[in-house]
């Protein structure tokens, strides 16, 4: 099982990006978790994470995020703005399992 997690700045976005990204593993047969949730909360979350993804809204802590949960074994990553616009949940949960 792989566990992702998705951040935002509210967590609103990041859900529809969610139901997507679980149809498309469930398309495929890919064993996954996929999490949304608003940015500040992920400190507090205390499920597995394997793949934290930022949305668009919070890029701009993609550094921040990468220096605090990598040396803890959590590959962190930047959602493309393209695909999260188009929702694409297939393409993003590729990124996420190539990490």
């Amino acid at each position: 099982m792989k566990y992702i997690t998705l951040v935002c700045a509210g967590g609103m976005s990041t859900s529809i990006l969610m139901s997507k990204m679980k149809e498309a593993a469930k398309q495929a047969g890919k064993d996954v978790s996929v999490v949304a949730m608003a940015e500040e909360k992920f400190a507090s979350y205390k499920e597995p994470t394997d793949v934290l993804l930022l949305g668009p809204q919070v890029a701009y802590l993609l550094d921040d995020m990468k220096a605090e949960y990598e040396p803890k074994g959590i590959k962190v990553a930047a959602i493309d703005m393209m695909d999260y616009g188009q929702m694409n949940g297939k393409k993003v949960l590729e990124m996420a399992l190539s990490l």
